[in-house]
Formats: C-alpha cells, sequence, structure tokens
C-alpha cells in the first residue's frame, strides 16, 4: 500500500478521534546557501486531544530523528510517509525532530540558486498534501489549527509566513524570526518564503482597517516587477470584496511574492500569496497578459474568504473555494478595475478550458468523487474551476447578484473558521432565494457533461444532453457596415426542443450575454455571415462566443480545419481585442497541429505564417498586437522555415518599428531557427551569455535539445527520464525539445518505450514530474492501439495514472476523429 496517498475514510476517521489546538513549527533554513546541502532541519511540536491511543502524523522527507509524546521519548516508527503514534492520552503534546529535504520540484520546500547573482531563494507550496514535506502534521483540510512558525536564516534575507513577526534575534551571519500564531487553518494554506527578496511596501485602509501591503521577487527581477499596478490592483480588490461579502478581511498583513519555477499560477496562502513569475514581463507585455495577471490576483483574494475563512471539509468539495475563486476574479475584474472585458476573455479561453475537460471520458461532477489525494491532485481542472465558475455566472441570473452576494455573506457568518460541504452553501442560498436550490445542483453541479444547443428550422433551438437553461438569443444585423444586435429574446429551455418567437437576422447568436455553460453551434447562414464578417461585429462580447463556437465546432470535427484557419486568417489580423486575438493565435497553432490532415499540412502552414508575418508588418508600432503577432511568427516558424531570413534580421537587430525584442521572444525566435536548422549551438552560447539568468538558462536548455538531429533528441529523452537532478521547469523544457517542430520522423522510434517507462515513473518520482512526463512524452501516434494495449494490460495500475493516460489517449483519438472527418465529411456528426 502507499501509505502517501491518504484516503478520504481513513482521513475522515482520523478528524474524528483528533481534535488539534495548536502547531509549532520550527525551520533551520540557515544551510539553504549550500548546494551540496540537501535538506533541512525541522521540528513541529503539535498539541491535541485524541480519544484513541493510536493515530499517525504525515511526513516525507529524509530522515525522522525522535519522536517524544508526552514529554517521553517514543520509538520513531516511520515508513517515509507516515509516524505512528501510540500511547496517546486525551490531551497531548507530540514533539517530532527531523529533516525535511529541498525541492526542485516545486512541492514542498523548494531551493532556487539564482545565477544571475548567486543568490538563493526559498518558498513552499503545498496544496493539496505537500506541507508534510516541510513539517510533522495533519495533512488534511478539515484539521484546523493555529500555527506559530520560527524560521532561523541567513542575515539579510526577508523571512516571511503567513504572520507578522513578534520577535527577531539577530546572530553572527543568522537570524531567527518567530512569527505570531495564525488564526485556525488547514496546513495546506501555510506558508514560508525566504531569501534576499525585493521588496515593495504599501498600505490599504478602509474605516478602521489597516492592512500592510508587500510585493516581493528576487532582486535580479525587480526592475520588472510594476508593483504600483499590483497593489493598485489589490487595493481595488480588498474595497471590492469588503464591500460585496460584509466580513473584513481576517488575516492582517496582505504580502504578495513572485517565486521561480512555481507549478501554478498562484497559491491564495493567507497573508502571503505566492505567485509564478511568468506573470513579471522581462520586457513587452501585452494588455491581456496584466489582464490575465489581476484576474489571478482577485482570484485568489476571493480565497481569503471562500476556501482561507470557510474551507471544505475533503477535496470532494473543492469547487466550493475554485469555482467561486474563478467567478470572483472574472467579477471583480470588470467591477472594480480598468480590466472591464474580463467576461470576454473568461467566454474566449476560460470556458473552452471547461469544455474540453467535460468532453473527455474522465470528465467528473463539480462535485466530484474525491476518494484520495492522487485523485484531488488531477481534479485541479477545467471542471472545478471554469465550469463551475460558468455555472456559478447562470446561477446569478437565475437568482439575481444581491441573491448570490446575500447567500454568500451568511455563509461566511455561520460558517467561518470552519469546513463546510455543499448542503453548507445550498441552505444559505436556498433560505435568501426563496428557491429550492437541490433541483439546480442536481442538474449543474452533480452531473458531468456539456449539452450542445443548435437552431432548427429558424425557430426550434435543440439542445443535447438537456438541462435547464435561462439564455438570450441575440439577433444581429447591419448598420453602418457593422454587424449589431438588433435585437434580444429571453429564453428558459429545459427540453430537447423549445420553440421560440426569433426575427429574421444574419447572424442568429444562442446564450447571447454568454450566461450559460453549453457549446453553441451557428446556423448554415449564420456560419456564412461569421465567415466573411466576423471582424464586423462591434461587441466583443459576441465576437468571442462566435469564435469560441467555430473552435468548438473544429474540435468536434464538424467544422474543417482549413476552413477555421481560413477565417482566422482573414479577421484575426482586425481582431482589436488583445484577448481574443492570443485565443485566436493559439487556436490556429493548434489546428494545424492536430487537426489538419497531413496532405493540406504544408499548404496551410505556409498559408498561417505568411498570414502572420504579414500582420506583424502591418500591426501597429509598439502595439500589443504587433507584440502578439512576433510571437505567433516564432510559434510558426518552428515548423516552417520559409522566414528563416527575416526571423535571424529580427535577432540582428532589424525588428518592425515599435517592436520590443525582449530576452524571451529573442529565445523564442532563436529556437525557431534552432529546430528548423538554421542555427547553430555557437547561437544558443551567445544567447545564453546574454541572458545568463534562471530563464535564459532554462531557455538555452530547450533551444538546445530543439536541434532536429536524432542524437539531440534521444539525449532529450534520456535526460526527461533518467536525470533526477532537472528542476520542474528544466524538465518541462527537455520535453519540450524533444517534441520540437513536430519532427516525428525524429522521435517516435521512442513509441514503445514511453508505454514501458510511466508507471516505474510514476512510482518512484514526485506527482508533479510524474505527471509531466506522462503527459508531456505521450506519443502523437497514427492509431490508438499501443495505448489501448498499455491500458487493458495495466487494469491494475494507480487510478490516478489511468486517469491520465486515458486522457491523453482521448485527445488523441480526438485529432485522428476530426482528421478522418475531414477526409470523409459525411461522417462527422455533432
Amino acid at each position: 500500500m502507499d501509505t502517501a496517498n491518504l484516503t478520504r475514510e481513513e482521513t475522515a476517521a482520523r478528524s474524528a478521534t483528533v481534535s488539534v489546538r495548536s502547531i509549532r513549527v520550527e525551520l533551520d533554513l540557515t544551510g539553504a546557501p549550500e548546494r551540496a546541502r540537501t535538506g533541512f532541519p525541522t521540528t513541529t511540536t503539535l498539541e491535541f486531544d485524541a480519544i484513541e491511543a493510536e493515530t499517525w502524523l504525515d511526513f516525507i522527507g529524509e530522515s525522522v530523528e525522535s519522536v517524544t509524546v508526552n514529554g517521553e521519548e517514543a520509538p520513531v516508527v516511520y515508513d517515509g510517509a507516515r509516524i505512528m503514534l501510540t500511547g496517546l492520552r486525551g490531551s497531548n503534546v507530540v514533539v517530532v525532530s527531523a529533516t525535511g529535504a529541498y525541492s526542485r520540484s516545486g512541492e514542498g520546500m523548494h531551493r532556487f540558486h539564482d545565477p544571475a547573482d548567486d543568490q538563493t531563494y526559498l518558498y513552499t507550496q503545498y496544496e493539496p498534501a505537500d506541507s508534510r514535506r516541510v513539517m510533522a502534521c495533519f495533512e488534511q483540510p478539515d484539521m484546523k489549527a493555529a500555527y506559530t512558525f520560527v524560521v532561523d536564516a541567513p542575515a539579510g534575507w526577508e523571512v516571511l509566513s503567513n504572520q507578522t513577526p513578534v520577535k527577531i534575534d539577530a546572530g553572527v551571519g543568522v537570524q531567527r524570526v518567530e512569527f505570531a500564531p495564525t488564526l485556525p487553518i488547514s496546513s495546506y494554506i501555510t506558508s514560508v518564503a525566504a531569501g534576499p527578496y525585493s521588496r515593495v511596501d504599501g498600505l490599504w485602509e478602509r474605516e478602521e482597517q489597516r492592512v500592510e501591503l508587500k510585493v516581493f521577487a528576487r532582486r535580479s527581477l525587480a526592475q520588472h516587477l510594476e508593483a504600483d499596478e499590483i497593489l493598485e490592483i489589490t487595493r481595488q480588490g480588498l474595497d471590492f470584496f469588503t464591500d460585496a461579502f460584509a466580513y473584513p478581511y481576517p488575516w492582517g498583513k496582505y504580502d504578495q511574492i513572485f517565486v521561480p519555477e512555481y507549478n501554478l499560477g498562484a497559491m491564495e496562502n493567507p497573508g502571503l500569496v505566492t505567485f509564478t513569475e511568468a506573470y513579471l514581463s522581462r520586457g513587452a507585455a501585452t494588455e491581456a497578459q496584466r489582464a490575465a495577471r489581476a484576474n489571478t490576483i482577485l482570484h485568489e483574494m476571493a480565497h481569503m474568504w471562500f476556501g482561507n475563512l470557510v474551507t471544505m471539509k475533503w477535496w470532494d468539495d473543492l469547487w466550493l473555494k475554485e469555482s467561486f475563486a474563478d467567478y470572483m476574479g472574472a467579477h471583480a475584474s470588470a467591477d472594480a478595475t480598468r480590466f472591464r472585458d474580463a467576461w470576454v476573455k473568461f467566454a474566449a479561453s476560460r470556458k473552452a478550458w471547461a469544455y474540453k475537460q467535460d468532453q473527455l471520458p474522465t470528465t467528473h461532477p463539480i462535485v466530484a468523487d474525491i476518494t484520495d489525494l492522487e485523485a484531488a491532485k488531477l481534479n485541479f481542472d477545467g471542471i472545478t474551476y471554469a465550469k463551475g465558475a460558468a455555472v456559478l455566472k447562470q446561477l446569478v441570473a437565475f437568482v439575481g447578484d444581491e441573491a448570490f452576494f446575500e447567500g454568500a455573506r451568511r455563509y461566511f457568518a455561520a460558517n467561518a473558521f470552519g469546513n463546510t460541504t455543499l448542503e453548507d452553501f445550498l441552505v444559505q442560498l436556498s433560505e435568501v432565494s426563496g428557491r429550492d436550490m437541490s433541483g439546480w445542483s442536481q442538474a449543474w453541479l452533480q452531473t458531468s457533461g456539456v449539452s450542445t444547443l443548435w437552431l432548427e428550422e429558424g425557430r426550434v433551438i435543440v439542445q443535447s444532453d438537456p438541462r435547464p437553461h435561462r439564455l438570450r438569443v441575440g439577433l444581429y444585423g447591419w448598420t453602418e457596415g457593422r454587424l449589431v444586435r438588433q435585437s434580444q429574446v429571453a429564453v428558459d429551455i429545459t427540453d430537447e426542443r423549445t420553440e421560440a418567437e426569433l426575427p429574421d437576422a444574419a447572424l442568429v447568436l444562442l446564450n447571447d450575454d454568454d450566461l450559460t455553460y453549453a457549446k453553441v453551434r451557428l446556423d448554415a447562414r449564420s456560419l456564412e455571415t461569421a465567415a466573411s464578417s466576423l471582424s464586423s461585429i462591434d461587441d466583443p462580447l459576441a465576437r468571442a462566443l462566435v469564435w469560441s463556437s467555430l473552435w468548438n465546432s473544429t474540435r468536434d470535427g464538424e467544422l474543417d480545419a482549413v476552413r477555421f484557419l481560413e477565417i482566422a486568417q482573414a479577421h484575426a489580423p482586425a481582431e482589436s481585442n488583445i484577448g481574443l486575438l492570443v485565443d485566436v493565435l493559439g487556436n490556429a497553432a493548434f489546428a494545424l497541429r492536430h487537426f489538419v490532415v497531413s496532405e493540406a499540412q504544408s499548404t496551410a502552414q505556409r498559408a498561417w505564417l505568411d498570414c502572420a508575418w504579414n500582420a506583424l508588418q502591418s500591426a501597429d508600432a509598439g502595439s500589443d498586437a504587433q507584440l502578439s503577432w512576433a510571437r505567433a511568427v516564432a510559434t510558426a516558424s518552428a515548423f516552417d522555415d520559409a522566414r528563416h531570413l527575416e526571423i535571424r534580421a529580427m535577432l540582428d537587430g532589424e525588428a518592425p518599428a515599435g517592436l520590443t525584442v525582449d530576452p524571451d521572444l529573442r529565445w523564442q525566435l532563436l529556437t525557431a531557427l534552432v529546430t528548423t536548422g538554421h542555427a547553430s549551438t555557437d547561437d544558443i552560447a551567445a544567447e545564453a551569455q546574454r541572458d545568463d539568468t534562471g530563464s535564459g538558462r532554462t531557455a538555452a536548455r530547450r533551444a538546445a535539445a530543439s536541434r532536429p538531429l536524432a542524437t539531440v533528441r534521444a539525449e532529450a529523452w534520456d535526460a526527461a527520464w533518467n536525470d533526477l537532478t532537472l528542476s520542474n521547469d528544466h524538465l518541462d523544457a527537455s520535453i519540450a525539445g524533444f517534441r520540437a517542430g513536430g519532427r516525428r520522423d525524429l522521435i517516435a522510434g521512442f513509441d514503445a518505450e514511453y508505454f514501458e517507462r510511466i508507471a516505474d515513473a510514476w512510482r518512484t518520482r514526485s506527482i508533479e514530474l510524474a505527471q509531466r512526463l506522462v503527459v508531456g512524452l505521450f506519443p502523437a501516434a497514427d492509431s490508438l492501439a499501443p495505448v489501448d494495449a498499455w491500458l487493458a494490460a495495466h487494469d491494475d495500475a494507480p487510478a490516478a495514472l489511468r486517469r491520465i493516460v486515458i486522457e491523453q489517449r482521448d485527445q488523441l483519438a480526438r485529432d485522428l476523429r476530426v482528421r478522418g472527418a475531414a477526409r470523409h465529411p459525411a461522417a462527422a456528426g455533432r
């Protein structure tokens, strides 16, 4: 039995017999700068009540040195994941002295040595269950406690945790920082960071509330921090949520830190929110990138209430925090910041993630059945986040803004610092809305799958997989050369077929305003209107819905991928909403690689590259569109070398006027040349010397692995599986290099070995790294036979591993099916 993979049943039994009062964690990080030192001393003191004589603590580290129970030395019974405790009384004090391991995978205590200045940086990342890599604990969300952290670190470092320091003792070259106890929180949202981070201070005040704000980043990235904007969004968010939730921000300070080699977008640790450094641009950034960062800041802030103040009892109800935070990120962005078009981006890309996830054979209800921690890790997905948020948007349209927020206020008041399930929220919402929410919950939260809506005979709305929808139908026509909404019809549908009185229109848009969660098809006339005039639609949300419909039809094999690309080539250069443009560019690149039949791929690839190059030349100097098209040119040029001379000229300084060719774009352009054989290892070395930073070294690794030689790809393959010193980012770089340029001729020979390796990788690597290997190296073969054979032979493989393989199989099957539909159009189906 894998004792690290905690189950729902055993953790429920533990929390029924153990009640935690407080936990004190002492960490000695003074040796972190020493690269040869792999671990750090960690001592945890836990005070708790128990009604049984035995239980266990969770810890994954290098070793456990000692365990004392109520002042007496106890035998160390440790299997690498659990520390057994015996001889417990009604009231207990347990002290565990152990050695934790510094991480290179982004799990637990991650350590990063910055090549730019040779400084060392630490941060923790735990969700769902990696705090046990730093301290002995009860690793489950329903065992909340007050945590006190005491950290020894080198002098001169910033030392951070969830609370403010109450005592700092300075020694010779070292310091000891003791933090105030937290309010009751779960182990997975405790946090520590330490290192010579650069800091910018701010303040938010509201009546009697006063919250200190701080923003941190590595010193070598301090010039790119954009702290003023980050602090402005933070203040706007605190204003918004204070009013919306009528519950004061409860966590004291509000620190936000941008950290290297981060596995997520961000994490909502109360008082110390962590973000990926990808949100800090090392040169040019589009408004869409800044909007995404603002959305994430607000998403994490919503968690201070949804998730931190009130926490799900177990991971089944993960949606109770993630769906709400995803909805609130968009809602607060649109309502409280300058990014008023947040719902446009949500409709175009966030829901696309949900639609994709919801069509996999492993889809699940929003309220999922999570039996263990491995299942929990995989459920941070498009259902839990984006579908849940879309369904909440539909709920708000159903009950109204005020009822929804009043339900939230009552939910916080009733359950502050506690743990909840779905029923606890529905009780509050039913009471305030005057509606029985059980039917809505059954239809939307406790079932899976996505409905598809289309129009027949100009007046009958048809839906697959019927559910109740409250939607609007937009009727668009021509006014002064623009496509504008002429009228709108509100419709409630529940059955498979619903008649509606709809006026004649050039474009009929089901789900206008994007109120419900459903894929929408365009009728024949509307499709022709979109194909000829999409960029003439005034309303960006309407354009987002049309682009979404076209993309879903392409993914489902109903719209030929080549025709989608033709529509994109006609209208993407005129797309004024940068968020929509970025999505269209990404979808076009994906369609070329996955959905265009092989005999048409070369022509389609060249047409797309020419479109991107021409759009780059004609874009306004210094505009977001110019930068986005430059990135699209670089992406396309890794598959078609027709512009290699122009790419080289851009690297040599002959870029279009106004275009900032920053280090990241330079690497993208150079890697395209390397992939197609037009740049050498000397070029890579020169660029690496020019950009000797953490990001630069990662990019250089990717570029080197992208060279179009069988021996190079074999080396990248070997490194990915066998070099255990690779960090998470360096593993990604090796995988990306191995797959660069879609060169199946160089890598198809490894297909069989992939299936021989994945079970052992899942067993021996952390789930974060194993998942990257299993997903990133899955063969893009022309047959399902190898993966089907593996699944048939490995029925007893871990459920989480089988889920990933099944999902990868399904995406390959979709590729093959869509290409088959292009060759045989009559076989395509809805």
